[in-house]
């Protein structure tokens, strides 16, 4: 999930966009003239909306966003000369990589300047959940795509955190305290989303008896992380530790080479799962059926076994009054917060109490509020957020962290940005951790 680069750059607060500099140019005569950039391709015969569809369909890495300027793409020299041959107009707008100091590599559980690998956060949560048996307890909550052919691969890791009484952090929903889940890295290229997991863990764990708000909060929520949604995915794109691969999807072998391996896990759930988000070799492929993949069947097992069902099946039936919960799925990159629905413009019917919530959100992060295709241009059916909503009743949003330009803009932003996107986004995370409570005061 991404805007296109130019188009993001309206929304950049001066904050996040690194020096001042010219526009930027193509690379060429050097090693990064092979890397992917950012590309907005223009057509002097087609609309823009039926560009995109086109590239899509032949293959090339349309980023979904407005197509005010152009249609966003990534592409490496093949692809943009690919393009040209086409008679398609193209404009780059920005690398795809930032520097990296050669001395931040020497970590094995690290990549690219600080980001952590799938076994560096393992290792975090056993750490975490091992030295504060009180405030964290580990669960595995499922399996990647390669675990479960006997080649490698991971397990899908969750982390409950709160002050642990009886009954508490339990595989069911009958316990006394609201829960609160974040979720981070199911699309494994988007590098932000699981470094801010890491940091939230620590927070909360670090903070419990020194911060009242953080303990008061400890004391009657319990906080679940899901650090690293897609860790198969996340193995891909640390292969290579100064120029990540740029891999969105699962490990899933699917015939298609490179970044065209695997199902998008964001459109894969088994609520309004569509069979036209993609062909298998695109982006957004969203597999061969809903909930095909293992790691969407582990998440929502996991989902359905700690939230309530307070919601009738019909779309725009509304989730009860008494629906305590919330779950926010972090993503960049586009400065948005995004509440249901996903896959159409028709408002939910906890609309109103819904947006309440990524209002406060937007308050501490200041990115817009939207939901739809708002903001973006483009649906998504049988994403996750929906289906927490749409199954479950509870309110489901998702963050697109991060500006589309400068050196925090993109899929991977220096590492030292994560300062700046955290400091927005902790208190999104806590007015959303707060609102699980009672989320629907009003029930419309």
């Amino acid at each position: 999930m991404a805007v296109g680069a130019a188009a993001a750059a309206l929304l950049l607060p001066p904050a996040l966009t690194g020096p001042a500099s010219a526009a930027p140019v193509a690379p060429g005569g050097s090693a990064a003239a092979t890397d992917p950039g950012y590309y907005l391709v223009t057509s002097t015969d087609r609309q823009p909306g039926v560009l995109a569809n086109t590239l899509e369909r032949a293959g090339f890495d349309v980023l979904e966003g407005p197509l005010d300027h152009g249609v966003p793409v990534l592409a490496d020299a093949a692809a943009v000369a690919r393009l040209k041959h086409r008679g398609l107009s193209v404009q780059y707008t920005g690398p795809l990589y930032q520097p990296v100091s050669p001395s931040l590599l020497a970590d094995p559980n690290t990549y690219y300047g600080g980001y952590h690998t799938s076994a560096g956060h393992e290792a975090h949560n056993k750490q975490v959940s091992t030295a504060h048996p009180d405030l964290a307890k580990l669960f595995t909550i499922g399996q990647s795509w390669l675990k479960t052919q006997g080649r490698g691969g991971h397990d899908i890791q969750a982390l409950c955190i709160t002050k642990i009484q009886q009954g508490d952090c339990e595989l069911t929903n009958t316990g006394r305290k609201p829960k609160f889940t974040i979720m981070s890295q199911m699309h494994a290229r988007e590098l932000a989303t699981g470094e801010l997991s890491y940091r939230w863990i620590d927070h909360l764990i670090n903070s419990y008896g020194t911060d009242s708000g953080i303990t008061a909060l400890m004391n009657s929520t319990e906080l679940w992380v899901i650090p690293i949604a897609n860790p198969d995915g996340v193995d891909i794109v640390a292969s290579n530790s100064t120029r990540p691969v740029a891999q969105r999807k699962n490990a899933h072998d699917n015939g298609c080479t490179g970044t065209g391996r695997g199902v998008d896990l964001n459109r894969n759930s088994s609520y309004h799962w569509d069979v036209n988000q993609g062909t298998k070799c695109t982006e957004t492929y969203p597999g061969t059926g809903a909930a095909s993949e293992p790691e969407t069947q582990g998440i929502q097992n996991f989902l359905a076994k700690i939230y309530k069902d307070t919601k009738p099946a019909a779309d725009f039936s509304a989730a009860s009054t008494s629906t305590t919960g919330a779950f926010i799925t972090v993503h960049s990159y586009s400065q948005l917060d995004i509440y249901p629905y996903g896959w159409t413009n028709q408002l939910a019917p906890n609309n109103n109490d819904l947006r309440t919530i990524a209002v406060a959100m937007a308050q501490a992060n200041h990115y817009d509020v939207v939901h739809g295709d708002g903001g973006l241009n483009y649906f998504a059916p049988g994403a996750t957020d929906d289906w927490i909503y749409g199954q479950l009743g509870v309110p489901g949003f998702t963050i697109e962290v991060g500006p589309g330009s400068g050196s925090c803009g993109g899929f991977f932003p220096a590492y030292s940005c994560i300062n700046s996107f955290w400091q927005l986004n902790l208190p999104a995370y806590l007015a959303t951790a707060r609102a699980a409570a009672a989320p629907y005061p009003t029930g419309h």
